[in-house]
């Protein structure tokens, strides 16, 4: 933080750093958050919670992965998000998958190729 600021700027910038944060989470990982007092301690918590490279992290994301399946109740753009969210959540613990096997990971997601037709 620049030294030149004053204390109620360097507060007002802490506190908006943590409302931007807040702003950015859903109800239940801002729970998790929620008593943390300043942005750097709630960066961190998320950090410990969410960015473990943990071996049982990574086998829970790769079973979200490898397990997926598009479900014809719902829009495809909706599970495209799905999807890609887990690939990001696995890019950032195992890093890069190859494009081809994201590919492949997306054309067996589902058997049915009348569903894509109907769409």
């Amino acid at each position: 933080m620049p030294e030149n600021l004053t204390q109620a700027e360097k507060c007002e910038m802490i506190d908006k750093a943590k409302s931007a944060i807040v702003l950015c989470l859903g109800d239940k990982i801002l729970r998790d958050v929620a008593r943390e007092a300043i942005a750097t301690s709630m960066w961190a918590k998320l950090k410990s919670l969410y960015m473990t490279k943990s071996l049982a992290h990574r086998k829970l994301l790769k079973q979200q992965l490898y397990s997926f399946k598009m479900v014809e109740s719902k829009p495809i753009t909706e599970q495209l998000t799905e999807f890609n969210k887990i690939l990001d959540d696995f890019a950032n613990i195992e890093g890069n998958m190859k494009d081809e096997d994201m590919t492949l990971l997306l054309l067996s997601l589902h058997n049915n190729s009348s569903y894509y037709n109907n769409q």
